[in-house]
């Protein structure tokens, strides 16, 4: 029988892209979602005998107890995700992103792997000089930042875990998110055909969807060598400030123009490079460039022609 896969949070902008590639992989897939968003994004799994979903909220004890017993891998998408939500409902994100998290590990038996996706913000206000690896201590600058990284803690304390301390990921999703920087960026250039960027030296690191969704599967196959450690989960060659990011974008969208502002600042104060090493010595290496994902990101924007409120 194929491997049993649970996606808490699986209809959202990560998970409904992992759930293709589990399934397209072999993989048994459940989901469990409270649709939050009113988002329809499983649909077209829906005709695939190896997919199930199920309503409900991860902080459900008795739901997830019996969902969890039966599945062989469990995969903790669900997440109020970003400092600005975060802040608007703070015993949400609290017991969202790190309660329903320490609730799952409870009830599984220590034989179920657990790959658990938190961020690499939690290096903060790190400088871009020096990269970030993951015996780099954590200082999350945000009540986002410190409920995964808390999270992420107390999964590091149990066996069979795995966590990938993702970049800020970029690229087409059924359940797309114009909030991610590449994603904005790029969705300002095409839009307003302009953008001003405050701290223009703040470094970020960046990876495709994709290559996130593939990196899940390698950890499945690739657990017993990997179980136990954090892994800094990137692509190498996009340790990128903002200004480079903007200027990146603009060699496919000529026109947008880009002002760097003197005055002011950003309230997003991440600033930080990271070594992806680790997971690169563990066999796996993200392949999708930036520049495939703003060619992406360009095609799809064109579907969003009609927003729904605006005339144009």
């Amino acid at each position: 029988m194929n491997e049993r896969v649970l996606v808490t949070g699986g209809a959202g902008y990560l998970g409904s892209v992992l759930c293709e590639h589990l399934l397209a992989a072999g993989y048994e897939v459940t989901v469990v979602d409270n649709l939050l968003y009113d988002q329809a994004t499983l649909f077209h799994m829906c005709a695939n005998p190896h997919f199930e979903f199920v309503f409900g909220d991860v902080r459900d004890e008795k739901l997830m107890a019996d969902l969890i017993l039966r599945h062989d891998v469990l995969i903790p998408l669900a997440c109020i995700v970003g400092a600005a939500a975060c802040d608007r409902d703070p015993l949400m994100a609290r017991t969202v992103n790190f309660e329903a998290v320490a609730l799952l590990d409870r009830l599984r038996s220590k034989e179920q792997l657990v790959i658990y996706p938190t961020t690499n913000s939690g290096y903060g206000t790190k400088s871009g000089d020096v990269f970030c690896t993951e015996e780099t201590p954590l200082q999350p600058i945000s009540l986002y930042g410190r409920t995964k990284a808390d999270a992420e803690a107390a999964l590091l304390q149990s066996p069979n875990t795995i966590t990938l301390r993702l970049a800020t990921v970029f690229g087409m999703s059924p359940r797309m998110r114009l909030d991610l920087l590449v994603n904005h960026f790029v969705h300002a250039a095409i839009t307003d055909r302009y953008l001003v960027i405050f701290e223009k030296h703040f470094m970020r690191n960046y990876i495709h969807i994709r290559d996130v969704a593939d990196c899940f599967i390698h950890c499945m196959r690739n657990a017993r060598a990997m179980a136990g450690r954090p892994f800094n989960c990137g692509l190498d060659n996009a340790n990128l400030s903002k200004e480079e990011l903007a200027l990146k974008i603009r060699e496919h969208v000529p026109d947008f123009f880009i002002h760097f502002a003197e005055v002011g600042h950003d309230p997003d104060k991440r600033n930080y490079i990271v070594s992806n090493q680790r997971l690169r010595e563990a066999g796996f290496e993200a392949l999708r460039s930036l520049d495939d994902g703003i060619s992406e990101l360009l095609k799809g924007y064109r579907m969003l022609a009609r927003m729904p409120f605006t005339n144009a």
